[in-house]
C-alpha cells in the first residue's frame, strides 16, 4: 500500500488569535442568555495593551462586553504584567452598529415564506450564501481525523499543565503539530511531533524539551504510535517568552483549518465564533458534520464529506452534497437521498434540532468546534445512525 504522511495543527486558549475567537463567544453567549433572538455577528482584534471588539449586533438586552473581554483575557492566564499583557489593565475599545436591515429582512422572514410556504421551519432564511463542509472518518472514537485528534489533545494538555502548576513556567501562548503517517488510507505511525510553547525567561530551553516530551506528548499520543524514529521538535526556535497579543496580533476567526478538520476536509470559508446560530456559517457546518457523523457511525462508510450550500434569505439548501471516497458500498447517490429523507437543513430546523441558542459557545472557541464530545454538544450525536440505515434500504 502506498505511504504518505498528513499533517495537522492546534493552538492554545492563549494564542492572539483564539483570544479574540474566545472573547467573541463570550459576548455571543452573554446575549444570548438574555435574548435568544438576537442576531450576532462580533469580532475582535487584540495586539499589545489593546482589545478591540467591533460587529453588528441586533438586541434589547445590555452586557458588559468590556467586562467580558477582560474576564476572558484573565481567565486565559493573561492577568499580569509577566505576560506581556494584563486584561486588568488593557483598554478595551468598542464599535458595535445594529444588523443592516437589508440583511435582517432576509433572515427574519424567508424566501419561502414570503412565497407562501407557511411551514414552521420556513420561517428563517440562511444569513448569508456560501457553501459548508462537514467530515468524518473512522480513525478516532470521536470519529476525526487521527491528526487533528492528537493535536487538538496536545494542546489542552500543555494549557493543563500550566494551569495546574504542574509546569508553572509555562505561559499561555502554545502551538502543537503532529504528522501521522499512513499505508494506504489507515493511520499506523505517528511520525512528527512539534511543540511550541511560551515560557517564562528563567527555564533552561533543555528543561522545557525534556517536561514537554514527559508531561504533555507521552500521556497523550498512544505509545504504539510512537517509535524510534519519531521525531520532536520542541520550541525549535529556541525562545518563546515573547508571546499572545504581545508577540503578534489577534483576530477572530483565522484559525478556521484549526476549527474544524485540521486540512483533512475542505471548508467553505466562513468562520464560527462572535456569530448567532442563523449564520449558516455556523450552525450549517455544525449540521453538515453531524450529518458526516451519522453515516460513519451507521456503518455506511469509512469516511464522508457533507456539503451544505445557501443562498441568503432562502430556508432550503440550494444543494447537498455526499461523498464517501469509494469507501462506502453505497453511492454518492445513494447517500445524499437517503440524507435528504432523515436531515432537514432548513436553518430554523438546524436551530431547533442541535439546540443553538442553548449552546455555550466559548469553550468550543479553543481546540476545535468539530469532535468535542466531552462538551456533550447537539452535533456529535450519533442518533440519526439508525434512520439513515432505514432510509438508504427502502
Amino acid at each position: 500500500m502506498a505511504k504518505h504522511f498528513f499533517t495537522s495543527e492546534s493552538v492554545t486558549e492563549g494564542h492572539p488569535d483564539k483570544v479574540c475567537d474566545q472573547i467573541s463567544d463570550a459576548v455571543l453567549d452573554a446575549i444570548l442568555e438574555q435574548d435568544k433572538n438576537a442576531h450576532v455577528a462580533c469580532e475582535v482584534t487584540a495586539t499589545t495593551g489593546v482589545v478591540h471588539v467591533m460587529g453588528e449586533i441586533s438586541t434589547d438586552c445590555y452586557v458588559d462586553i468590556a467586562g467580558i473581554a477582560r474576564e476572558v483575557v484573565n481567565d486565559i492566564g493573561y492577568d499580569n504584567q509577566a505576560c506581556g499583557f494584563n486584561g486588568n489593565t488593557c483598554a478595551v475599545l468598542t464599535s458595535i452598529d445594529q444588523q443592516s436591515p437589508d440583511i435582517a429582512m432576509g433572515v427574519n422572514e424567508s424566501y419561502e415564506l414570503k412565497d407562501g410556504e407557511n411551514d414552521a421551519n420556513n420561517q428563517i432564511g440562511a444569513g448569508d450564501q456560501g457553501m459548508m463542509f462537514g467530515y468524518a472518518c473512522n480513525e478516532t472514537k470521536e470519529l476525526m481525523p487521527l491528526a487533528i485528534s492528537l493535536a487538538h489533545k496536545l494542546a489542552k494538555q500543555l494549557t493543563a499543565v500550566r494551569k495546574d502548576g504542574t509546569l508553572s513556567y509555562l505561559r499561555p501562548d502554545g502551538k502543537t503539530q503532529v504528522t501521522v503517517e499512513y499505508e494506504g488510507d489507515t493511520p499506523v505511525r505517528v511520525d512528527t511531533v512539534v511543540v511550541s510553547t511560551q515560557h517564562d525567561e528563567n527555564v533552561t530551553l533543555e528543561q522545557i524539551r525534556k517536561d514537554m516530551v514527559e508531561y504533555v506528548v507521552k500521556p497523550i499520543i498512544p505509545a504504539e504510535l510512537l517509535d524510534e524514529n519519531t521525531k520532536y521538535f520542541i520550541n525549535p526556535t529556541g525562545r518563546f517568552v515573547i508571546g499572545g497579543p504581545v508577540g503578534d496580533s489577534g483576530l477572530t476567526g483565522r484559525k478556521i483549518i484549526v476549527d474544524t478538520y485540521g486540512g483533512f476536509s475542505r471548508h467553505g470559508g466562513g468562520a464560527f465564533s462572535g456569530k448567532d446560530p442563523t449564520k449558516v456559517d455556523r450552525s450549517a457546518a455544525y449540521y453538515a458534520r453531524y450529518i458526516a457523523k451519522n453515516i460513519v457511525a451507521a456503518g455506511l462508510a469509512d469516511k464522508c464529506e457533507v456539503q451544505l450550500a445557501y443562498a441568503i434569505g432562502v430556508a432550503k439548501p440550494v444543494s447537498i452534497m455526499v461523498d464517501a471516497f469509494g469507501s462506502s458500498s453505497y453511492t454518492n447517490e445513494q447517500l445524499s437521498d437517503a440524507v435528504e429523507k432523515v436531515f432537514d437543513c432548513r436553518p430554523n430546523s438546524i436551530i431547533e434540532q442541535l439546540k443553538l441558542k442553548e449552546t455555550k459557545y466559548r469553550p468550543l472557541a479553543a481546540y476545535g468546534h468539530m469532535g468535542r464530545e466531552e462538551l456533550g454538544v447537539a452535533w456529535e450525536k450519533t442518533d440519526k445512525a439508525q434512520a439513515l440505515v432505514k432510509a438508504i434500504n427502502e
